[in-house]
């Protein structure tokens, strides 16, 4: 039976230099949808992303990530995870960077060009696969680093705020291609600390001080509250606690 959560988290917490950074933080990520993962800077997202992979030290509860216990060896190449700053090397081509990234995930050659180009069109780098990245744009760099963690093909994509300091422009595209993936099959774990992004999520978890405020999906957070937007949602249950 093909399970209906990606990701299945309960009672975890995270100790960091004897200060609580997570504190039993229960959560479900349905497969198949972009999930948002929001709230204010210093809130804990990036921790529980880095729990969710499997490389964050100090963690207690229980985690099980596509079926399995998170940092388990065999999800190496089903998870794709894109941290805040982009991962890229800039003496490399676009292409030479993908061509890596196939290497290190294991891809014969012939596996490895088609995977390659497939992704240059995903991440719509396809005019820029011969410069060298060093001359990108941040943004386009941005994108680099996602098609990295595209090209093996992952069943769940973690997003460490993928869209922080890019125009509104590519933010639209990049959150259209998140739809993408979603339809094909791909869930997606995508962190931001802006509220206005969370109508383009399937479903939300809001996190505050190291624990969820609320999960929900975008009108039901709004309807629970009676609040305009999700932001205001989102004060109204941070005051109700």
């Amino acid at each position: 039976m093909v399970n209906d959560w990606a990701v299945e988290v309960a009672d975890l917490g995270v100790e960091r230099g004897g200060a609580r950074v997570l504190d039993a933080v229960s959560l479900r990520v349905p497969a198949g949808s972009v999930v948002g993962l929001l709230g204010p800077s210093g809130c804990g997202k990036t921790t529980l992303m880095r729990a969710v992979v499997g490389v964050q030290q100090r963690v207690t509860g229980t985690l099980r990530v596509l079926g399995r216990p998170a940092g388990d060896p065999e999800l190496r190449r089903r998870v794709g995870y894109v941290t805040q700053g982009a991962s890229v090397y800039p003496d490399l081509t676009v292409r030479q960077n993908l061509l890596y990234a196939a290497a290190v995930a294991g891809l014969d050659r012939r596996r490895a060009a088609t995977a390659v180009e497939r992704t240059l069109a995903e991440v719509d780098l396809q005019a820029q696969a011969g410069s060298l990245t060093a001359r990108l744009s941040g943004g386009q760099r941005s994108r680099v680093g996602l098609g990295a963690a595209l090209l093996p093909g992952p069943e769940l994509l973690v997003l460490d705020e993928p869209t922080v300091g890019l125009d509104p422009v590519l933010r639209r595209e990049l959150w259209q291609l998140f739809h993408r993936l979603a339809a094909a099959g791909t869930t997606l774990l995508v962190s931001s600390h802006v509220m206005d992004e969370a109508d383009r999520c399937d479903d939300l978890v809001l996190l505050r001080a190291g624990r969820v405020v609320a999960q929900d999906s975008p009108a039901g957070l709004r309807e629970r509250t009676g609040a305009a937007d999700v932001e205001t949602a989102f004060l109204a249950l941070v005051g109700a606690l």
